[in-house]
C-alpha cells in the first residue's frame, strides 16, 4: 500500500486560564485502495512514564480522553518505602481508567511480593510477553522473604482482549531489554529475566498471531521497549497496528513517515507513540479502520500538562494518600527545565545547593537521572518539591576519596555518551565544576571550590586515593546505585539522615525571607575534540 502523508501539525491547543479543547481538524489521511465503508473509528489516550508524578497525574485526570486508554508502562516509581506513592498510583490509573499498561522497569523498583499487591488495587491490567521466570526459581538458595520473591510472571498476562464499541480490540505487551539494569533494587530479581529483542520479537508474534486466529483485527502493542527497538518491531511482524511505547522518554508529535508511521512485514500501516517523561505531557490518538482492520485515518495529538487545572475532587483523593501539602516558599524566578539528561540541570544543582548548606558538605551530588521534576515560577508546596524526587532515598553525607570521586564522574559521562538514550545521564553539583568532552565521552576535567569561594583543580587523570572530601547525597547514589560506580560504604558514612531531598529543601524555603531565584549558573562545561 502506498500512502501520500501531507505534512500538518496537530496539537491540543491548551489555554491558561481557561478550560483546555481540541480543535475539529482534518485527520492525517492516507491513501488506500480500500473502500471508505464499514469504517470504525476509535480514540485512544495515552500515557507513558508517569514515575509516580502526583501533581502531574492530577492534571492529566484532567484532560485525558479516549474510547480507549492505554500506557507504556513505568506509571510508577520506588521500592517498599514508598507504599504511599504506589497507592497513590494506583488510584490514579483507576480513575483515569487506564484498561492496560506495559510492565516496565520501574513497576519492579519493589519486591515482587510488593508489586502484586500493588497489582492488586489496579483495576487495569499489566502486560508482558517477554518477562519471564527461572523455572527452578523457588529453589534459589537467596532468602525469598528477604528479596520478596513470588511468582509475578503469573501474575502478569501476555495479552488480552477487550471491546469497545462493540468492536474487539487486541493488546500485546512488552517489557524492556535493560529492565533489571534500571530497577531500584537488581538483587530483588536474580530468578527473572527478559528475553532478547530477537526472542521478543518471536513472543510478540505468536501473540498477535493468537489474537487473529481469534478474529481479532485490531492489535496494540504496549511497549516499554524503546523508540529505537518499537521502530525495529513495526517493521519485523505482522498484525500490530499501533505501538503505545514508553522508556526513553521521547515526546513524539503528530505523525511522519520515517518517524513513527512504518510499515509492517505484510505492508501495513504502524503507527508509534510516546508522551515524553514524569507526566509533562500525554496524548490522544484518534484511529479510522478500515473492515479489515488497517488503519486508513490517523491524528495523534500530544497535550502539555501544565496547562491543564488539578481538580480539587482528585486533590482530595489523592490528599487522602500521601497527606495535605504544606506551602513552603515563594520562587521568584527558575529557568526552564531541561529536556536531555546530558543538559546542566539548575534545578538539581539548587538541591545541591541547599543539601550542601544545610549539612555543611564540602560537596553536594544529585545525578540527573533521578530528577523528575522541576521548579517553576510562584508559590510552591511540599507536594511539589517531592515531585522532584519522588523515591524515598535518604540524604547521607559521606567520606568520599578524590578518586572515588572522579572514578564516578568517568564512569557516568563514559556511559552516559556511549548510550543513544544518554543514561544514566550526567551529574548535577555543588562545590564542583567539571568539563566533559561529549565526541569521547571523557571527563576533561574538574575544580573543588571550597567554602570561602577558592579553586582547588583536581587531577582527573592522577586523583588522589587518600585525599578526601565529605560529600552529601542520597544513599542510591552514594552507595547503592545500579547505574553507578560505589562513591562511599556504608563504613564511610558521617552521619545518615532519617528524610530525603524533598525535605531538607522544604525546611530550606521555609526559612528564606525573601522570594529564591534559581539560575544557570554553567557548572558543566562542555569540550568538543572536533573544535
Amino acid at each position: 500500500m502506498n500512502f501520500n502523508i501531507p505534512n500538518f501539525n496537530i496539537n491540543l491547543p491548551n489555554f491558561k486560564g481557561k478550560q483546555p479543547i481540541s480543535q475539529s481538524l482534518n485527520p492525517l489521511s492516507f491513501k488506500s485502495q480500500q473502500p471508505q465503508n464499514d469504517t470504525f473509528e476509535l480514540s485512544v489516550g495515552y500515557i507513558n512514564d508517569t514515575h509516580g508524578q502526583a501533581n502531574n497525574m492530577m492534571r492529566i485526570l484532567s484532560g485525558i480522553k479516549g474510547d480507549l486508554r492505554l500506557s507504556g508502562g513505568d506509571n510508577d516509581i520506588g521500592d517498599e518505602k514508598n507504599k504511599a506513592v504506589h497507592k497513590m498510583t494506583a488510584k490514579f490509573l483507576n480513575l483515569a481508567r487506564i484498561t492496560a499498561s506495559a510492565f516496565g522497569n520501574h513497576e519492579l523498583d519493589t519486591t515482587q511480593a510488593d508489586f502484586i499487591d500493588n497489582m492488586a488495587m489496579t483495576e487495569g491490567t499489566y502486560l508482558s510477553a517477554n518477562f519471564k521466570k527461572n523455572d527452578a526459581w523457588e529453589e534459589l538458595e537467596d532468602n525469598l522473604e528477604e528479596y520478596g520473591r513470588a511468582g509475578v510472571d503469573k501474575e502478569l498476562e501476555k495479552s488480552k482482549i477487550v471491546e469497545v464499541k462493540g468492536e474487539k480490540i487486541g493488546l500485546v505487551g512488552a517489557s524492556p531489554q535493560d529492565m533489571f539494569d534500571r530497577t531500584t533494587h537488581p538483587s530483588y530479581h536474580k530468578d527473572c529475566k527478559v528475553d532478547s529483542l530477537e526472542e521478543t520479537i518471536e513472543d510478540i508474534q505468536e501473540e498477535v498471531n493468537d489474537l487473529k486466529e481469534k478474529g481479532i483485527n485490531k492489535i496494540f502493542l504496549l511497549s516499554h521497549l524503546g523508540y529505537k527497538k518499537d521502530q525495529t518491531i513495526a517493521q519485523k511482524t505482522k498484525g500490530i497496528d499501533v505501538i503505545i511505547g514508553g522508556h526513553t522518554h521521547e515526546l513524539i508529535r503528530d505523525i511522519k513517515e520515517g518517524d513513527n508511521l512504518f510499515y509492517s512485514k505484510d505492508n501495513e500501516p504502524v503507527i508509534i507513540t510516546q508522551a515524553g517523561k514524569n507526566g509533562n505531557y500525554f496524548g490522544e490518538l484518534n484511529l479510522t479502520f478500515d473492515k479489515d482492520g488497517v488503519i486508513t485515518k490517523a491524528q495523534n495529538n500530544i497535550a502539555e500538562t501544565d496547562l491543564f487545572k488539578k481538580n480539587l475532587v482528585n486533590q482530595y483523593l489523592f490528599d487522602e494518600i500521601l497527606g495535605k501539602p504544606e506551602t513552603v516558599g515563594y520562587i521568584k524566578s527558575a529557568p526552564a527545565h531541561p529536556v536531555s539528561l546530558i543538559d546542566e540541570n539548575p534545578h538539581a544543582n539548587f538541591v545541591c545547593d541547599v543539601m550542601r548548606e544545610e549539612t555543611g558538605a564540602d560537596i553536594g551530588l544529585w545525578h540527573h537521572c533521578g530528577v523528575r521534576n522541576y521548579f517553576h515560577k510562584g508559590v510552591i508546596d511540599s507536594s511539589e518539591v517531592k515531585d522532584m524526587s519522588p523515591f524515598l532515598d535518604y540524604v547521607v553525607v559521606a567520606n568520599v576519596t578524590e578518586k572515588n570521586l572522579v572514578d564516578t564522574f568517568k564512569n557516568a559521562i563514559e556511559t552516559t555518551f556511549d548510550t543513544s538514550d544518554n543514561k544514566p545521564g550526567l551529574i548535577a553539583v555543588s562545590g564542583l565544576t567539571y568539563t566533559v568532552n561529549p565526541d569521547e565521552g571523557k571527563l576533561v576535567d574538574m575544580t573543588y571550590i571550597d567554602k570561602n569561594g577558592k579553586k582547588h583543580s583536581i587531577n582527573v587523570d592522577n586523583p588522589s586515593e587518600t585525599k578526601t572530601y565529605s560529600v552529601v547525597s542520597d544513599e542510591f547514589f552514594l552507595s547503592a546505585g545500579a547505574d553507578f560506580l560505589v562513591m562511599a560504604e556504608e563504613k564511610d558514612y558521617i552521619k545518615q539522615f532519617e528524610y530525603d531531598k524533598d525535605y531538607i529543601v522544604c525546611q530550606y524555603l521555609k526559612k528564606q525571607k525573601k522570594p529564591v531565584v534559581i539560575e544557570d549558573t554553567n557548572r558543566i562545561k562542555f569540550l568538543s575534540s572536533k573544535s
